[in-house]
């Protein structure tokens, strides 16, 4: 199991920090302590992306639909809801994949990682949703 976590990790902060030229606590994972970090580092960064990619559809929203407050409003309303239930989802879908796990390092890493690698897939999403006009 520490191996399949590691390399998720790897492969996680490979792709969501591909273009950053920093070290990160992903580079060079070798040991259990360096994969928790690297969990732990995963986790912050992708949700803080999707945090951001959150942030930037609403300004999307309000750009698409400038003058029109209760459009604005009424789809802001609708994603804040949609992002709180998938949050609810997420980490329910985190907590049935790591159940196994015993308490500690190990229990916390795979939970860690769980949760980046989803966060990271709803950012995706979230950059790639373009509301249509129908005006």
């Amino acid at each position: 199991m520490r191996t399949m976590v590691g390399l998720a990790l790897v492969l996680l902060a490979f792709g969501a920090h591909a273009e950053d030229d920093e070290s990160t606590p992903c580079d060079n994972v070798e040991t259990d302590q360096q994969s928790y970090e690297c969990a732990q580092y995963s986790r912050t960064t992708a949700e803080r992306e999707l945090d951001a990619a959150f942030t930037d559809l609403l300004d999307r929203i309000k750009e698409q639909y400038a003058g029109q407050s209760a459009k604005i409003s009424d789809v802001s309303k609708r994603l804040n809801d949609a992002q709180a239930l998938w949050k609810q989802l997420r980490d329910a879908d985190c907590k049935v994949e790591t159940f196994e796990q015993k308490p500690g390092k190990d229990f916390d890493a795979a939970l860690n990682t769980c949760l980046a690698q989803r966060s990271d897939d709803r950012s995706e999403y979230l950059q790639s949703l373009g509301l249509q006009n129908s005006d």
